[in-house]
C-alpha cells in the first residue's frame, strides 16, 4: 500500500512542536494573498498542516470561514491556543470530504507527502472543493525527493514535476505555477515552487 504520509516527519513535529510554532516569521504566508483574492468574501477554506496557525488566524481576520487541521496532535494544541479554538486533528489521507469548500489552502504542508502518495492526497483535494473552488499551495522544490538536516522527509519537486501532479489529480481549469526562493525552520535558503488550481465549477 502506498504511503500518504511519512512517520519520521510526523514524530519530528510531535517532538519540536512548542520550538517549531515559536520559531520564524508570526505574519501570515506571504504566498496567501493572490490564493485569498480567488475566493468570495466569507468563503469556506480548509487549511491543511495549519502549523502554528498564523494563516488561518489572518484568514479568519479577513472574515474567512475557516477549518483549521493538522496531522500533528502537540502542533494543533499549539495552533488552538492562537486561534482560541479547537483544531482538528487530520493527516491529509484522512481528508474524506466531498464538495464542501470553497478554498483548501495548505503553506508549506503538501510538500511532506511522499511522491508515491501525492496523486491520492490531490484527489482528496480535489473531491473535497466545491465546484468552482480553489486550492493553494507551496512547495521546496529542487526535483529530487530527499531528507533535510532534521530528517524530514520532502518531495522537493520542480515546477515541471509538481504541475504534472497536479494535472494527473483532477481536470483543473486552470494551474498557475510560479517560483521563487525562500528559507525554512532549518534556516537554508532554496528553491520554493507555489501553486494555485481550480475545480471546474
Amino acid at each position: 500500500m502506498t504511503a500518504s504520509y511519512d512517520k519520521e516527519t510526523l514524530a519530528f513535529y510531535g517532538t519540536e512542536a512548542p520550538v517549531y510554532v515559536a520559531s520564524g516569521d508570526h505574519g501570515e504566508s506571504r504566498h496567501i494573498h493572490p490564493f485569498l483574492a480567488k475566493l468570495a468574501e466569507g468563503a469556506s477554506i480548509l487549511e491543511l498542516g495549519c502549523g502554528g496557525g498564523r494563516d488561518s488566524h489572518y484568514m479568519m481576520k479577513q472574515g474567512f470561514k475557516v477549518t483549521p487541521t493538522d496531522g500533528t496532535p502537540e502542533i494543533a494544541s499549539q495552533a488552538g491556543k492562537l486561534l482560541e479554538m479547537p483544531v482538528e486533528l487530520m493527516r491529509f489521507d484522512e481528508l474524506a470530504d466531498e464538495n464542501e469548500y470553497d478554498g483548501i489552502w495548505a503553506a508549506a504542508a503538501l510538500l511532506h507527502v511522499p511522491r508515491d502518495g501525492l496523486s491520492d492526497i490531490l484527489g482528496r483535494i480535489w473531491q473535497a472543493l466545491k465546484p468552482g473552488g480553489w486550492h493553494g499551495a507551496t512547495y521546496k522544490g529542487g526535483g529530487k525527493e530527499g531528507r533535510d538536516k532534521f530528517d524530514r522527509y520532502f518531495n522537493y519537486p520542480s515546477a515541471k514535476e509538481l504541475e504534472e501532479y497536479y494535472r494527473k489529480s483532477g481536470p483543473w481549469t486552470a494551474i498557475e505555477v510560479t517560483e521563487g526562493t525562500g528559507g525554512g525552520y532549518d534556516g537554508e535558503q532554496g528553491p520554493w515552487v507555489n501553486i494555485i488550481v481550480q475545480k471546474p465549477a
